[in-house]
């Protein structure tokens, strides 16, 4: 069985209230990417959601991390911000090509997230997900999608998604859709709710579930805990790659949050012997 990945960070490096509480004291702003990704393991670069990015900023970030670093990438929402899905194409191949390939080997999932008024049209879905690319030049992509209606909670859903093999955001809010069935080769977990009475965010309790969860995933199990749209859970299968995110509630908490899940797993790590691993926990 291939080794998985379990990568855990934030979403963006650049929030003030971080500096001086996650940053040192005079960290000079530019070093930001250098020092987070020094302590996480992945980033989700949510700028490339709101504008298009330069393919020097690409370069420039690949260029600030360690090597075994990842980006996931939001799309942009004038792809996803639409009444038709399926006339995104234009605005898809604009998205790809505008320097993500700089990212090279540090380029994670690319991550789609749809309006909280954008229900389920099977058809219009399906056309969307025919767009999609499944290669940047020579590399393999993989996409999940971020779902915001309830009208997605279906088995409809579930099924067209694990057709075209992409991931759906597992989300810990208690805004949106929250359900944790399988659509794709790896998992994406977005996770919400951190307050600011917790110095980590979540409950040390809830910092273990969450890393639990996240080896659960990668070993090929799927953790009993989590609400889920189908009943009947499928048979262990092969390891997964997992991308865990604390991001949104109290923002100011989420490298903490993270670095937190980052040392349970290494404690999980020492004492479970199971094959997925952190990386640079």
């Amino acid at each position: 069985m291939a080794e998985a990945r379990i990568r855990v960070g934030i979403g963006g490096w650049t929030y003030e209230p971080w500096r001086g509480n996650f940053y040192p004291q005079g960290l000079a702003q530019h070093k930001e990417l250098e020092y987070a990704a020094q302590k996480l393991t992945a980033i989700e670069i949510n700028a490339t959601y709101y504008r298009l990015q330069t393919a020097s900023s690409f370069a420039k970030w690949r260029d600030s991390t360690p090597e075994d670093f990842v980006f996931s990438v939001k799309g942009s929402r004038y792809v996803t911000n639409r009444r038709v899905l399926a006339e995104a194409g234009e605005a898809i191949d604009r998205f790809m090509a505008s320097g993500l390939a700089e990212l090279g080997d540090k380029l994670g999932p690319i991550v789609w997230q749809f309006a909280t008024t954008k229900v389920f049209d099977t058809d219009d879905l399906g056309a969307f997900l025919r767009l999609l690319p499944d290669r940047l030049g020579t590399r393999k992509l993989r996409h999940a999608l971020e779902v915001r209606h309830p009208s997605f909670m279906s088995p409809e859903y579930l099924a067209l998604a694990r057709e075209h093999d992409v991931a759906t955001v597992y989300a810990d809010s208690d805004e949106y859709p929250r359900f944790a069935d399988l659509t794709g080769g790896f998992v994406y977990a977005r996770l919400m709710k951190t307050q600011s009475r917790h110095e980590t965010g979540y409950e040390a309790a809830e910092i273990a579930q969450w890393a639990q969860c996240a080896r659960d995933w990668a070993t090929g199990s799927e953790p009993a805990s989590l609400d889920r749209i189908e009943v009947v859970r499928a048979q262990k299968a092969a390891a997964r790659d997992v991308f865990m995110f604390f991001i949104s509630g109290a923002k100011e908490r989420a490298p903490a949050a993270a670095m937190a899940a980052l040392e349970e797993l290494a404690r999980l790590e020492q004492n479970g012997g199971a094959s997925a691993r952190p990386s640079r926990a």
